[in-house]
């Protein structure tokens, strides 16, 4: 850390990205970032931790913190983690991300948006997707009628999937930063641990390649990491909520789980720049999504 950065001319700060589930907050993270560090997938939910994402340049340090989509119903306790982990992550940001999708306003949108009401910071609305929208005349309507007596900073229409106008964006919010000293290391890009992280790999997989249902039972758990020079040995578990649901995961002759286990195993090495084994199984824990005691001992404890 240079002496420049720990001067009054530096800036760092804290930015949310908050959103109901499935508008691409993730993927608008690690588009940001210039690194993937939120996993993401096409179903909502995918997201179900805080992660930040640590962005630093020259002048400035962006820690930006992605969250579980804010939804309305908390049948469960797993719901109910959810939605105190992206409320939790509002506290003491500088600025707000309100992610929504393009040509689309719904009550969760609204919701969310009632919720951003009680809080100090900033809030810019990002209307993400604007990539897919059909009729591109309808987008200058709907902006105006999103922002119509709503107070935001700043609205900005983008893709974070293409890429298009997140470089405005990045910006904006550089330019919100406070003044104040560097809080992470150059080389360090988040805040989670490289066994969160293959955990996350995993559950990445099976999202992206169970069905609808089913993905929702499961949970990952690395049972053991070890790293032995430029080789990292991890063994995770797959938790699932029900026998069937084991069978599912695991596939006929086990070809899903080894088509999960091959898939994340390519994304650790990218991410890690090594060499990956891999060596998953699948067991049950009964209820464990609507079991709080059971959630913590899986990871699932920020929040009151």
């Amino acid at each position: 850390m240079t002496e420049a950065r720990d001067s009054a001319e530096y800036r760092c700060g804290f930015v949310a990205v908050v959103g109901r589930p499935n508008v691409g907050k993730s993927t608008l993270m690690n588009r940001l970032l210039g690194e993937k560090i939120s996993i993401v997938s096409s179903k909502p939910q995918t997201t179900r931790h805080r992660i930040m994402g640590v962005h630093t340049t020259p002048g400035v340090q962006v820690v930006y913190v992605d969250t579980p989509g804010l939804h309305q119903r908390e049948h469960r306790a797993i719901n109910r983690y959810l939605n105190q982990a992206a409320r939790n992550s509002l506290a003491d940001v500088d600025c707000v991300l309100f992610v929504i999708d393009a040509l689309k306003w719904t009550d969760e949108d609204e919701a969310v948006l009632q919720l951003l009401k009680g809080i100090q910071a900033p809030v810019v609305l990002v209307i993400n997707k604007v990539d897919r929208a059909k009729n591109k005349n309808e987008l200058l309507p709907f902006m105006e009628s999103v922002v119509k007596g709503r107070d935001f900073s700043d609205v900005v229409p983008l893709s974070a999937r293409s890429g298009e106008n997140t470089d405005t964006l990045a910006r904006l919010v550089e330019e919100r930063m406070p003044a104040g000293p560097q809080m992470f290391p150059d080389d360090q890009i988040t805040d989670r641990s490289e066994r969160f992280l293959a955990a996350e790999l995993v559950r990445e997989q099976l999202m992206r390649l169970l069905g609808k249902e089913v993905p929702y039972a499961t949970t990952v758990e690395v049972e053991a990491f070890e790293q032995t020079g430029n080789l990292r040995r991890i063994s995770a578990v797959v938790w699932v909520e029900r026998k069937g649901q084991k069978a599912i995961v695991i596939g006929e002759n086990g070809e899903l789980l080894k088509r999960v286990g091959s898939a994340a195993r390519r994304e650790m090495e990218r991410l890690f720049h090594c060499r990956v084994y891999l060596k998953l199984w699948v067991k049950v824990r009964e209820g464990w999504s609507d079991d709080e005691r059971a959630l913590r001992s899986l990871g699932y404890d920020e929040g009151p």
